[in-house]
């Protein structure tokens, strides 16, 4: 019997869990239950969750969210209100993901994992397709909301090492495409900047099998310009930061992000992101999704190239005929794009200089001037980066498409650009407002759909309901004959001089009777005198409002043309990828047909996925952010208040209002309110219907204010059920006062039972305690006495010590010699100088051998010798690897450099100095022009046979050669240097090595010096300069050769 009455206390408690979790919400959960309902309190509704922390997060420094769900089933499937919160709340644990799973909406607290759970439970129990709609502005956290699902249906699917790594893979695709897709803008770090559709296929099970991700609009005018305060695509700054020094040399690329005209750098750094970081974590997505090494290296190979084509410069030049051809300012970044995807450069070079125009049988080629040539070069930027990412998807969808063929059940999850009102809005605006637009008519049209079916499954009678149909502004835009994108591409394929101009000259005619649409040229009057309407701009008013469109571009980034030069050029390119991205190159192929232009493929796409949705139940997260801040507990009003408008979300409460605005099955409902009626409680014994009939009457309610459905108990106003939960709340009480009173009583009896048995443990542990204490004791005495004892050892041992040392010493005395001082000293002497030789790196004892050996050839022989002790022999006086202006000079030169330095190399004629480049290598003797760095001289080592120089303070050096020898055909050198003697150390040591013979030093105020035929000789004397301390040289005759020295 206790153990029956435990088990209908713990029922009873979880019952009282689950009511009190929605009674106890801060604010109201379910907006249908708002009342009054209008526009301010449903914003006062919102902030005061949000104020309240009621929001749901996935990690620190990700996007979180506040969810509004339905207490009761509806019928139009789930909608979540979703706010961005811009901090850490931890609400995305396992522990969370298990207390959502298989549990109803009225059971727990606002979430996006509830929606979740219950589309994947319609999809696994009734083989129902779903499909989740995410959609919001910039920033409101439609992304994450995507990863959100994905990540919960993933947990709680089923196990196994097959269903594991297909979960693994569908996850590891968004870290790819995020990389590829995203960019940093000025209300988003990381901005989706393409819509994405992934089609999660099932087996009966509920296992996933495999996806299919469908993209739409890449915006991939982003690749060669990005607004101020803006990044480019995340990989470019993802590879610059985090591929390895090897990594970055193979693609051809730099670290430092000024280097690349394609990245902005006002924002190249940003707050809380490691790009370095994301780039390993993208590559080992791209590995756990399916790519090969070989494919990762070509994708990687066509992001440098993308980069460096910005790089790319152009200059004009005249041709004969007058007209402008442009060229290439520098070809190394060309020779390096082509080195990097194949491509021969006189191929790519031409394309971006010379058109050529194909017209049935003729060919006309002509030349492109700079402004043509830059925008050739950031088309075809912009195409090879589109089209890289469409082989991705493509790519992706092969690795994670289903491997079966059984029939399948599918959750499509659609994150897609929210509806945009800009400052400047142009074609992309217009084309993401449009398919926000084909959005909001299949979601009325859904929601009409299953309103009436469950109506009339249910036998209640149909009440039509008002709403805002917004196909007339579809047609507006996508009728094939008056359509706006019609028009746009009927002047995208008309000949003559096509302009944005002319299609607004265009829209004008045709589209200036219809009511959504205006312009200043229209012929509708009311809008001649409206300034705000500028000549260039046409205006549309869409369900969220009016936008203005500036048609500046709108025919170009139609049009989205590449020359077909270009795509000749890439498909030549010897690189698999790249050949792959242009098949239309291929000459066997040429198709003169114009390509469709990028409104009508988007249009196409959009049709497409209309179609899909329409299989499929919709599921609905509608994303909010609360500021344009980006920071937390900021709740602005009137962008909310905005957001609110133009998602239609108090339309859609109003909708479900005018109707029966809730519905439970009987089951569930009588569950849940039994304990109102005493017939009903605690069991009822019959029919489910029945025993909610009993209830209703019991409780008092109008009968028009409810219907009894098939299957379901539906309820006309949000008070009726108020009413409930009120009567449910005040039974609920005081079922917690007794639960709280016997609590109470239990309470005191175990804490007498837990005083009694603290005092038995406590005297239980005195008595440990004692003996404990005792042992102790005995121990420490024992230690005591053992330490006590060594002590006496060690002192009998350190005295027997002393006197033996003692015993020694006085030996030793007697043979103590008068000099032994001297010796220590000198053996001490000499222990310290090893040890400090010893403390010299290789590097450091060669110093020190090149400056004894200039002791020894100079020290009391040359004036200038004293002045060297000091300064540190250095070797390359001119950084020849790393300065560009000798890198001529460093591909000729093979061997290592042992000195370069600047010297004076002096004129046989007249005496006068010339700049040389001194180079000093294992095998030879150099001399180079110091400005061209063209070896002027070679010199092997073994024909120097003398170094001839003075005693006096000047730098004036002879390099005697061998006669007969190639390089003694001019004569000997006469060179003067501001390193003589490390110059002179040096090349004795060298041919001393090399040679194994003695180079002859000779230090004498005057020697002869061999010019060709003759010998001159060079005499030093003293005398003051006009010059001040710097010797002079002057021919005096044929045969002298005199240097003035201070």
């Amino acid at each position: 019997m206790r153990a029956k009455h435990s088990r209908r206390k713990d029922k009873m408690a979880k019952m009282e869990v689950k009511t009190s979790l929605l009674d106890d919400m801060i604010g109201v959960g379910d907006m249908v239950l708002l009342e009054p309902l209008n526009e301010d309190s449903f914003i006062n509704n919102l902030k005061k969750r949000f104020d309240h922390n009621e929001v749901y997060r996935v990690q620190p420094g990700l996007l979180a969210f506040l969810g509004e769900l339905e207490e009761w089933q509806t019928y139009i499937g789930s909608v979540v209100i979703s706010i961005n919160p811009y901090r850490s709340l931890p609400i995305y644990t396992p522990e969370k993901v298990e207390e959502y799973r298989n549990r109803n909406f009225y059971e727990l607290s606002p979430h996006i994992f509830a929606l979740s759970d219950e589309a994947y439970r319609s999809l696994r129990d009734q083989d129902k397709d779903q499909c989740i709609l995410i959609t919001g502005e910039s920033g409101a956290g439609k992304t994450e909301a995507s990863k959100l699902v994905m990540s919960y249906v993933a947990a709680v699917c089923g196990k196994g090492a097959e269903v594991n790594q297909v979960k693994e893979q569908l996850l590891q695709s968004n870290p790819v495409l995020e990389a590829f897709g995203n960019a940093k803008t000025v209300r988003n770090d990381n901005s989706s900047r393409f819509g994405k559709y992934m089609d999660i296929e099932f087996d009966f099970k509920g296992d996933p099998l495999g996806g299919v991700i469908s993209n739409y609009l890449l915006e991939k005018s982003r690749v060669v310009k990005q607004p101020r305060g803006e990044r480019n695509f995340h990989i470019f700054y993802q590879i610059l930061s985090g591929a390895s020094e090897e990594f970055l040399c193979k693609l051809k690329l730099e670290r430092d992000f000024s280097r690349y005209n394609y990245l902005g750098l006002d924002s190249a750094r940003v707050n809380g992101v490691d790009d370095a970081s994301n780039f390993r974590t993208v590559r080992n997505a791209m590995q756990i999704v399916g790519f090969m090494d070989h494919e990762t290296q070509s994708v990687f190979e066509v992001v440098a190239a993308v980069l460096k084509l910005g790089n790319i410069e152009f200059k004009p030049e005249s041709r004969a005929n007058g007209l402008d051809e442009s060229k290439i300012k520098d070809k190394n970044e060309l020779k390096e794009i082509c080195e990097l995807t194949g491509i021969d450069q006189s191929v790519l070079e031409r394309a971006f200089s010379f058109r050529t125009v194909e017209a049935k049988q003729e060919k006309v080629s002509t030349t492109l001037n700079v402004a043509q040539a830059y925008y050739a070069r950031d088309a075809l930027a912009k195409n090879l980066y589109s089209r890289l990412f469409s082989w991705l998807v493509t790519r992706i969808n092969e690795s994670i498409k289903a491997q079966t063929k059984v029939r399948k059940k599918v959750m499509g999850v659609l994150d897609i650009y929210g509806f945009e009102i800009f400052e400047d809005n142009s074609f992309e605006q217009f084309i993401i407002n449009y398919c926000n637009e084909k959005l909001q008519q299949i979601f009325i049209e859904l929601t009409l759909k299953e309103e009436q079916e469950e109506y009339i499954r249910e036998g209640i009678e149909w009440t039509h309901i008002e709403y805002f149909n917004n196909a007339i502004i579809c047609d507006l835009i996508e009728n094939n004959q008056t359509g706006i994108l019609a028009m746009l591409d009927e002047e995208c394929l008309r000949p003559g001089t096509v302009t944005d101009d002319t299609f607004l000259e265009k829209l004008n005619q045709v589209c200036a009777t219809h009511q959504h649409f205006e312009s200043r040229m229209s012929k509708c009057s009311r809008f001649l005198n409206d300034t705000s309407l500028p000549h260039s701009c046409f205006r549309i008013q869409h369900y969220a409002g009016k936008v203005m469109y500036q048609v500046e571009g709108f025919v170009d980034k139609n049009n989205d043309l590449l020359y077909r030069d270009l795509s000749q050029a890439m498909w030549k390119a010897n690189h698999s990828l790249i050949k792959a991205l242009f098949p239309e190159g291929n000459p066997a192929k040429i198709n003169l047909k114009r390509p469709p232009t990028a409104g009508s493929q988007f249009k196409a796409s959009v049709a497409t996925l209309m179609k899909n949705l329409q299989t499929k139940n919709p599921n609905y997260i509608r994303c909010i952010k609360p500021n344009d801040k980006k920071a937390a507990h900021i709740f602005n009003e009137a962008l909310v208040c905005h957001q609110i408008r133009y998602l239609g979300l108090l339309e859609n409460v109003r909708v479900r209002r005018a109707g029966y605005a809730f519905r439970q099955p009987y089951e569930p409902c009588l569950e849940r309110y039994k304990m109102l009626c005493k017939q009903t409680w605690p069991h009822w014994r019959g029919p489910a219907r029945a025993g909610v009939e009993v209830l209703f009457n019991e409780l008092g309610i109008p009968e028009e204010e409810f219907s009894f459905g098939r299957s379901k108990i539906f309820i006309r106003n949000p008070r009726t059920a108020r009413k409930l939960l009120r009567e449910l709340k005040h039974l609920k009480r005081c079922n917690e006062a007794a639960t709280v009173i016997a609590a109470y009583w239990h309470g005191t009896q175990a804490r007498r039972e837990l005083r009694r048995l603290k005092d038995e443990a406590r005297n239980k542990h005195a008595i440990a305690v004692i003996w404990a204490f005792w042992l102790g004791y005995k121990a420490r005495r024992e230690l005591k006495r053992l330490k006590e004892e060594a002590r006496r050892k060690h002192a009998v041992a350190v005295i027997w010590a002393y006197w033996l040392g003692l015993k020694v010493r006085r030996e030793y005395r007697k043979f103590f010699r008068a000099n032994a001082g001297r010796k220590i000293y000198e053996f001490t002497l000499q222990r310290l100088c090893k040890k400090y030789r010893d403390q010299f790196t290789d590097q450091q004892k060669l110093i020190y051998e090149e400056k004894l050996e200039a002791s020894e050839l100079f020290k009391d022989k040359k004036a200038l010798y004293p002045a060297s002790v000091g300064q540190p022999f250095q070797g390359a006086y001119l950084e020849i690897s790393e300065n560009p202006k000798y890198k001529k000079l460093k591909d000729a030169v093979d061997e290592k450099i042992i000195i370069a330095e600047v010297v004076n190399k002096i004129n046989r004629a007249n005496g006068k100095a010339a700049s040389r480049i001194f180079l000093l290598t294992k095998n030879n003797v150099l001399l180079a022009d110091q400005k061209s760095g063209t070896i002027k001289s070679e010199v092997p080592l073994g024909d120097v046979t003398k170094v001839s120089m003075s005693s006096q303070n000047d730098g004036f050096f002879a390099v005697h050669l061998k006669e007969g020898s190639e390089a003694a055909s001019k004569g000997d050198f006469l060179l003067s240097s501001d390193h003589l003697i490390e110059m002179a150390t040096k090349l004795y040591r060298t041919t001393l090595s090399q040679t194994k013979q003695k180079l002859n030093i000779e230090i004498s105020d005057e020697f002869l010096v061999q010019f060709k035929q003759d010998k001159v000789c060079v005499k030093f004397i003293q005398g003051s300069q006009k010059n001040g301390n710097i010797p002079t040289c002057k021919r005096k005759n044929n045969r002298l050769l005199e240097v003035a020295v201070p």
